[in-house]
């Protein structure tokens, strides 16, 4: 399958690491140019470094707890620069805990680092796609915006409201060419898993391998995903090919979610 991405401009967020990075490396793959986005200069470098060398790539470094000051940036970098056929949201998870322990604080962080930022964004980059003719978005979520996960209180409200957001803003787009998905990875093997399962361990008084096989058996794939196969789904959903596939959620988690 031809997914015509040759040439085309990606903003990835959160791309030093996991998910991001891994979208970001499949997207190059597939002859996108991308830019990357994250708060630490070197790791942005470092992840540059193993893009392939005939694309034009680039990164912006920015903090998701000042979205005015990650708005203006990519502003500017268009403007100097390229507009974006492709905006790939994602950030990394709130801090687990019980939703009745949780703080105001917790809820207004997690609210600005993944809805507001996601709303700026997308103000940034959707007129370059309208002019285009075409544009995709995609979030990075969680299965939590069908079944809300124990444990992650936070995570699971901020969570539905992106997801909402999301629906209502690909109504609102679709006419141009643009599409909104939401794609939500299951258990992957990144650093935010890591200290879920360390979380999780401690509560219950048993050790992370314990945990980890207790939580793969809740899997019936009994596995946790790579971030690669997350970032397939993304890449697809990026191209042509996914044209007319608009405001869904899709599920990367092996089968766990038990919900249709």
């Amino acid at each position: 399958m031809n997914l015509n991405l040759n040439n085309k401009n990606a903003l990835v967020c959160g791309s030093t690491q996991g998910i991001g990075k891994a979208t970001a490396i499949a997207l190059a793959q597939e002859g996108v140019n991308l830019t990357l986005v994250a708060r630490n200069r070197d790791k942005l470098k470092d992840v540059l470094n193993e893009l392939p060398k005939h694309r034009n790539h680039n990164f912006i470094v920015a903090d998701f707890s000042e979205p005015r000051d990650l708005q203006e940036k990519v502003i500017n970098f268009i403007d100097k620069n390229h507009g974006f056929h492709i905006l790939v949201n994602n950030t990394g998870g709130p801090k687990s805990g019980n939703i009745l322990t949780a703080s105001l604080e917790e809820f207004e962080n997690a609210f600005i680092q993944h809805l507001k930022c996601n709303h700026v964004l997308a103000q940034a980059t959707i007129p370059f796609m309208k002019e285009e003719g075409f544009g995709r978005i995609i979030n990075i979520i969680s299965t939590s915006v069908k079944e809300p996960i124990p444990g992650l209180g936070v995570s699971n409200t901020t969570r539905g409201a992106v997801g909402n957001w999301s629906k209502t803003l690909s109504n609102e787009v679709a006419e141009f060419g643009i599409t909104v998905n939401n794609v939500l990875p299951g258990f992957t093997e990144t650093e935010r898993l890591e200290e879920i399962i360390q979380i999780k361990a401690k509560s219950v008084g048993t050790t992370v391998e314990e945990m980890t096989k207790i939580m793969k058996s809740h899997t019936p794939a009994k596995r946790f995903a790579k971030p690669e196969e997350t970032a397939n789904t993304v890449t697809f959903l990026a191209s042509e090919a996914a044209s007319y596939i608009n405001g869904i959620n899709i599920p990367v988690d092996g089968g766990r979610t038990k919900s249709l």
